[in-house]
């Protein structure tokens, strides 16, 4: 089941693993995991590939991680918060932070 809480562009914060505490944006989101600029950078030994282009070596480049190890970061509090949806008048739903109802996409 994916998670529709975070999505492509959102800042976020990691709460858990090895980049605790470090803010990125989301690039991609692949199932219930999420690819976070500058986050989980992992090495790749990659062979040579001359029809695609691509040189061979040890390439550094984001993994996925956990969504349950980040969350949305809010500007406003300067912390990772929990979110919600919420429906409108006209009858859309946007995500909005639990803790000040404000909207996440602005």
């Amino acid at each position: 089941m994916a998670n529709n809480r975070i999505k492509k562009g959102d800042q976020v914060i990691v709460i858990a693993g090895k980049d605790k505490g470090k803010k990125g944006d989301v690039v991609r989101v692949i199932g219930d995991k999420v690819v976070v600029s500058n986050i989980n950078i992992v090495k790749r030994h990659t062979k040579p590939n001359p029809q695609a282009n691509q040189p061979g070596g040890v390439i550094e480049r984001e993994a996925p991680i956990d969504a349950s190890n980040v969350m949305p970061f809010n500007p406003a509090s300067g912390k990772g918060e929990r979110i919600g949806t919420k429906v409108l008048e006209d009858g859309r739903r946007i995500r909005v932070f639990r803790s000040s109802g404000e909207a996440v996409d602005a």
